[in-house]
């Protein structure tokens, strides 16, 4: 073989049509690097209110759903428990003292009502809250400061216990399955009047 004919070596310069890597060129990648790390997060975060805000959609439309299965059995549980209530009320809220206020379903009569807060999944926390919302009731309604007022709770599952725990303080405790709802409460429960 020839010197002429023998294959030359490449020098790295020769390989590399940016030269040798220099630590300015690195730093150049970090920077590239790190505004598509960027980039991604930003995308990332975007996803996330997108699925938080479905996700608020759809437990919303969820609890709409339980609400009105529940109201639609509400007047003929509550008869069979013999609360004679005729009518009923979705969503009712409002501003007193510079509190806002919101109950799921109130069912009504002459003397007395019944006051629902529905859950999808009932926890111990929701019948804490809801019995210091029901402590105010007469003060945030005013037209019903004559009437007895009962709280029941609806839901479709609970956390361990809380069903009992909401029994315990008095409450109607209302299971939504499939297209009903039943008064789950002991036969010889007898509900707090607030």
């Amino acid at each position: 073989m020839s010197p002429s004919s023998k294959p030359k070596s490449s020098s790295p310069d020769q390989t590399n049509p940016d030269g040798p890597l220099s630590f300015e060129k690195v730093w150049l990648m970090f920077q590239e690097t790190d505004k598509k790390f960027q980039e991604t997060d930003r995308k990332f975060k975007e996803t996330d209110k997108k699925l938080n805000k479905l996700e608020r959609l759809f437990v919303s439309q969820w609890g709409k759903l339980v609400e009105s299965l529940v109201e639609g059995d509400i007047i003929s549980i509550l008869n069979q428990r013999g609360i004679e209530v005729t009518d009923t009320i979705k969503r009712r809220s409002g501003r007193r003292d510079g509190i806002d206020y919101e109950f799921d379903i109130i069912a009504i009569n002459g003397t007395e009502i019944v006051i629902v807060e529905v859950k999808t999944t009932l926890r111990p926390e929701d019948v804490r809250d809801f019995l210091k919302k029901l402590k105010h009731a007469k003060t945030w309604m005013p037209e019903y400061s004559d009437k007895k007022i009962y709280g029941a709770v609806a839901f479709i599952s609970e956390d361990a216990g809380t069903a009992a725990m909401a029994e315990k303080n008095g409450l109607f405790v209302i299971r939504a399955t499939g297209d009903s709802a039943s008064i789950v409460n002991k036969d010889d429960f007898v509900p707090m009047v607030w």
